[in-house]
């Protein structure tokens, strides 16, 4: 049966946020749902295909208590927050709202909570999000993408549904995409504004570190920032390698699809992506990350048997080098990580999340 209604959900504007949200808003729209989205000004960037028939700007802070000067301005930020949700989610009046972290989220889903709304918080990570930590007290329900979600605050146990993490119909137009065949080795290379600064300075050293004979029929496709983009042309010409460098890529799935392996970040929705798509991935979490959440997500989907991970502090050029010529020649060992990576994905997340979504607002049907 199809819904009705308007279903409001609230994210962080950084893809990381917005991606899962935009895959629920997707499935949403096909049960009949209307979608409004509520986060900050980085959406600009972000969500331009995002399928919500209203964008409502929110302002939020980072609450910082390791800078006490500026957390009165933080809390008065956060409360004008709340005040422009709650008049935003009082005219609107949805049937339920759906936080996916970040501190924009936190307005939406306590001023639901105050209006009694019914609302549920989604966490991407394995390790849960500090503005969801405090939400999931006042939500009705709490969505993981991992099994083994750390951080749920007690008491909040009765309230947890594992769904994955839903990933957009962008990617799941490759979900379970056939291996390709051996003939180059397809190595993609990618991971955000951070990940991309650091495997522009780290790669061309490890490509360096082979030889000319290892260095033939690599197929490298990598994310580089626009202000390094001309010294890593000049680097990888020097090399003689066949790559292609952009600082952004619109059909990412596909680039994932048609690669034998990955070197990448370990956000939640590049883990997400890839379970759905199946590749096997070496996986550089980011250093210094709030709560060590990508070491988190990497550790989950390495344990599946679907990649390695290397610590940013211990990658040195020339093991590295050492270790990608071994595992390219282990095509068995790739086929078996990449089944592996299938197995640790959700496709369904997306279902699930608005099977939950239904079933807190009331809609539920079997």
């Amino acid at each position: 049966m199809a819904g009705t209604g308007i279903i409001v959900l609230a994210a962080g504007g950084t893809g990381g946020h917005l991606f899962p949200a935009q895959a629920l808003a997707e499935e949403l729209n096909r049960r009949g749902y209307t979608v409004h989205l509520m986060t900050d000004e980085r959406v600009r960037d972000y969500g331009k295909s995002f399928p919500a028939a209203e964008t409502h700007i929110v302002h939020a802070a980072t609450i910082t208590p390791s800078k006490p000067l500026g957390v009165p301005g933080q809390v008065l930020k956060l409360y004008g927050g709340y005040r422009k949700a709650r008049e935003s989610l009082a005219r609107v009046k949805p049937l339920a709202v759906v936080g996916f972290g970040g501190y924009p989220s936190f307005p939406p889903i306590f001023a639901a909570a105050r209006l009694k709304i019914p609302s549920c918080v989604h966490d991407q990570n394995a390790v849960m999000g500090r503005a969801n930590r405090v939400l999931a007290k006042w939500a009705d329900a709490v969505a993981s993408s991992f099994p083994d979600l750390r951080g749920l605050p007690p008491g909040c146990e009765a309230k947890l549904t594992i769904t994955g993490n839903p990933v957009r119909d962008i990617v799941l137009q490759h979900r379970a995409a056939p291996y390709p065949a051996f003939d180059s080795f397809n190595l993609l290379v990618f991971g955000g504004s951070q990940g991309a600064q650091f495997f522009g300075e780290f790669m061309p050293k490890v490509f360096a570190a082979m030889s000319a004979e290892d260095r033939k029929r690599i197929r490298l496709t990598q994310q580089v920032r626009p202000e390094n983009m001309s010294q890593v042309k000049a680097l990888y010409s020097g090399l003689e390698l066949d790559c292609e460098l952009n600082p952004f890529f619109m059909d990412m799935p596909a680039r994932i699809a048609g690669a034998h392996l990955v070197v990448c970040r370990s956000g939640a929705s590049t883990i997400a992506e890839l379970g759905v798509i199946g590749r096997p991935a070496i996986m550089v979490p980011l250093p210094h990350a709030l709560d060590n959440d990508q070491l988190r997500n990497a550790e989950s989907f390495a344990n599946a048997g679907a990649g390695w991970v290397h610590p940013q502090a211990a990658l040195k050029p020339e093991s590295f080098a050492q270790f990608l010529t071994s595992l390219r020649s282990q095509q068995p060992q790739l086929q078996k990580a990449a089944a592996a990576a299938l197995g640790h994905g959700k496709p369904d997340a997306a279902q699930r999340l608005a099977d939950l979504t239904e079933k807190i607002a009331g809609k539920h049907t079997t």
